[in-house]
């Protein structure tokens, strides 16, 4: 095995490993966020059933927004298993 070939497996071993931690912190990030916005969600509707439709909406808009960031990173960490410049 020859320095350059030993080089492109070291920066795909690298890639793979961080592509996972970033996937990983990004999961663990969004489904935090989404458990303490479903929290505050139902805490609110719990204190006034009146206004449980806009809680509703607001908390559907804020979800998606968060899972949209956590489909960001899954995109980033795909990169950066799949198309790195370097290999």
């Amino acid at each position: 095995m020859d320095a350059n070939t030993s080089m492109v497996w070291l920066i795909k071993v690298v890639s793979v490993f961080s592509a996972s931690f970033a996937i990983a912190i990004a999961a663990f990030g969004g489904a935090q966020g989404q458990g303490k916005a479903a929290a505050a969600a139902a805490d609110a509707i719990a204190r006034q059933p009146e206004a449980g439709d806009r809680i509703f909406t607001t908390l559907i808009l804020s979800l998606a927004l968060i899972e949209s960031l956590v489909i960001y990173a899954l995109a980033v960490a795909l990169v950066l298993i799949f198309a790195n410049p370097l290999i």
